[in-house]
């Protein structure tokens, strides 16, 4: 089975106009419109057979909402695959009541994105979201490191990311993109101790950049091989989940390039899937 535990859609009547928004803001090309019936076509096309949807709430009142349809998409998921974390703003005032609500929804995890949310990562409003979020038995998946959309503004860095869990203790911590995009030397040098799982998605590959002069290819590199595979040694191929950030990564190129490391069939099966499974359980999982 193969799990990509990073992805992002929208309600199909702004799922376009989301995208576009989006790619003209990050300068990349989307490889979909951001539609939940054109993730399942990318999922059957790369042999996805379960993806995570990851609700960013860029404002409070957005929240319950979010969280609500997570629940509906949750619902559907045994027949399409799709499934949905839910959300949290980190100045929702009642944040305690929300995420035992979450919970009760019966959704798995929480989306952070510190950057769209403008709060530092151990900022007293995020810390006291990881710790309730402990509290519940929910997992809780931050962005990490910078952001295409958002040129030299960082809110999670390697050392904000464990001063946290120094201060919030033992929780389930998923840091997307190999823990943090562009910041991969810090992440070796301060995390590998920690309990830290990390997502593939904006590591590996080549991204898309619009043909609109912003950005060139080689504007934007990606881990080198050699560390990839180095961090997976590091930290363990059990605390390596595979994500793509669709729509902004291709989901097949992104599974091929998984499988052509030099990595065992059970390394390989264990980050494409097996990992995820156990971790988040999902019923027909």
């Amino acid at each position: 089975m193969i799990v990509d535990i990073h992805t992002h859609t929208f309600p199909q009547a702004i799922a376009a106009a989301t995208i576009e928004k989006l790619a003209a803001m990050s300068h990349l090309t989307p490889f979909t419109h951001g539609s939940n019936a054109e993730l399942a076509a990318s999922m059957a096309q790369a042999g996805i057979d379960c993806s995570v949807v990851l609700p960013v709430a860029t404002n409070p009142h957005q929240v319950a909402h979010v969280n609500e349809s997570a629940a509906q998409i949750n619902a559907r998921g045994r027949g399409t695959g799709i499934y949905s974390f839910g959300c949290i703003h980190p100045d929702f005032s009642d944040y305690r009541a929300e995420l035992a609500r979450a919970a009760e929804l019966g959704l798995k995890g929480i989306k952070l994105h510190p950057v769209y949310q403008g709060v530092d990562f151990d900022d007293i409003r995020t810390l006291r979201i990881l710790d309730r979020a402990a509290e519940l038995g929910l997992i809780v998946l931050s962005h990490s490191g910078l952001d295409v959309g958002f040129p030299g503004v960082v809110h999670v860095t390697p050392r904000m990311v464990r001063s946290a869990l120094d201060q919030v203790g033992p929780m389930t911590l998923i840091l997307a993109h190999m823990g943090g995009w562009r910041n991969w030397d810090q992440v070796e040098e301060l995390l590998p101790d920690t309990s830290v799982y990390l997502d593939t998605s904006y590591s590996l590959g080549d991204l898309a950049p619009l043909d609109d002069g912003f950005y060139l290819p080689e504007d934007l590199p990606m881990m080198p091989q050699e560390q990839f595979l180095r961090m997976v040694r590091t930290f363990g191929p059990h605390r390596i989940l595979f994500g793509t950030d669709s729509p902004w990564q291709s989901q097949t190129d992104a599974v091929a390039a998984i499988r052509a490391l030099p990595l065992s069939q059970e390394e390989q099966d264990g980050i494409l899937g097996g990992n995820a499974q156990k971790l988040l359980n999902f019923p027909n999982m």
